[in-house]
């Protein structure tokens, strides 16, 4: 049984976005974790590719908790799976701090179980903003958003300034700053659970009525197992994988880029994090509002042009601190733009009934992106050696490119036929 409001949901709906923001930012804790790797070099001796396996691997069971979550939110309500993902992220950190000074210790910690427990609490959100704001949808996915991104402009110097920049305290202060943050998440992410319910079976905003043949005016809802059927799932898919793994790599990438190809120092790099963390926050809840005024297509075809020139223009050939910059906030701001409008397209297509699965199985193209592409790319880095800029210079080349597929992309797909009601198909 769901856990449902029994209000007229005016003034709960808005409670409920508070909470969602809050949980967000607690989640994005994930954006920061390029605040780790420096230090974790420093006191293992770990390559690149091994300081980003944490990282790597946290986005892949983001995923799959993602995509059981969901299922698990539509049967059972957005209050349980939220708690136990803050559960699991908290409890993931705690045991980091025990185990974390082993790579395999470390992504069993912070990587699957901290993993795990972000996708249940990422799913709960947005699913259940999207039902209480069908009038908004483009705009209530990029406030929900809109922490996850911001969360790291709260925890890159936070985490920093816990690990510090004496080497030889790297072994007391990360197991540390571990600790910390499990503290922070049980208490909020947990908490923030508390507040999430359905709204009641057709529920509307007061003085709304939906548009003629969408899924709010009851025109029917995809299954997962419909969704799945349509090409526009797929087109989705792909656009998605794209600009979250061109997104997802420069987060990973932000601070070394910043260390290794720009020369800045430790603390400028880190507030580099925090910048883009800003302007990751605040695309999504940007371009959702956009995307709610012009439409997705145009919206998601804008932000994948924005992207390549971050890329292919900033980032490939910053000669400076402010180029470089400049190009992380741009790519860093597009990528927040995926993650607003990706729930609202799946929802504007395929109703919001079972939009917890369906999400998730599109958020799958987030998570396998997150997963792969990073270490092909530092690969690239690895075998460039000391010369890291010719190796920024074809990562970020390789990267405007896949922007500018995803724009084309983008513009390709239309709504697809709504399915025929169950009775109807029985009959």
């Amino acid at each position: 049984m769901t856990e449902t409001s029994s209000s007229s949901g005016s003034r709960n709906r808005w409670a409920i976005a508070g909470a969602a923001v809050v949980m967000q930012m607690c989640l994005g804790v994930l954006y920061a974790w390029s605040v780790f790797r420096p230090p974790l070099a420093s006191l293992h001796g770990w390559s690149p590719d091994e300081t980003a396996a944490p990282y790597r691997y946290s986005l892949l069971f983001f995923t799959l908790a993602m995509i059981v979550g969901g299922l698990w939110q539509d049967r059972k309500g957005p209050r349980l799976v939220g708690s136990v993902g803050g559960l699991f992220l908290g409890t993931g950190c705690l045991l980091a701090s025990q185990i974390g000074d082993t790579l395999n210790g470390l992504i069993l910690a912070y990587g699957v179980i901290g993993g795990l427990g972000v996708g249940f609490a990422y799913v709960t959100p947005i699913a259940t903003c999207v039902k209480w704001f069908p009038d908004r949808r483009g705009m209530i996915v990029g406030l929900a958003v809109m922490g996850f991104g911001a969360g790291t402009l709260i925890f890159a110097p936070l985490l920093s300034s816990i690990i510090g920049t004496d080497a030889a305290q790297y072994a007391q202060t990360l197991p540390r700053t571990f600790m910390v943050m499990a503290a922070i998440l049980y208490v909020f992410v947990i908490g923030a659970a508390q507040l999430f319910v359905v709204p009641p079976a057709g529920w509307r905003p007061a003085g709304w009525n939906p548009p003629q043949g969408s899924a709010a005016a009851g025109d029917g809802d995809f299954t997962s197992a419909q969704m799945l059927g349509t090409w526009q799932f797929y087109v989705l898919w792909i656009t998605y994988f794209l600009g979250a793994s061109i997104g997802l790599t420069t987060i990973g990438e932000a601070k070394p880029y910043m260390l290794k190809q720009v020369g800045a120092e430790d603390a400028v790099a880190t507030a580099a994090v925090s910048i883009l963390s800003v302007f990751n926050g605040v695309g999504r809840l940007a371009w959702g509002a956009v995307s709610d005024r012009v439409g997705r297509t145009t919206a998601a075809a804008c932000m994948g042009l924005l992207m390549a020139v971050g890329c292919a223009v900033f980032l490939r050939t910053a000669s400076s601190y402010a180029m470089g910059l400049a190009g992380l906030c741009i790519v860093g701001f597009c990528f927040g733009g995926y993650l607003a409008l990706m729930p609202a397209f799946n929802a504007d297509f395929f109703g919001s009934k079972h939009v917890g699965l369906n999400y998730g199985l599109l958020f799958s193209a987030y998570g396998l992106g997150g997963f792969f592409v990073p270490k092909y790319f530092a690969g690239i880095l690895k075998a460039a050696g000391e010369n890291a800029a010719a190796g920024y210079s074809t990562i970020f080349l390789q990267m405007g490119i896949a922007a500018v597929i995803a724009m084309v992309l983008a513009l390709v797909p239309r709504k697809p036929a709504r399915p025929a009601p169950a009775e109807a198909v029985a009959s």
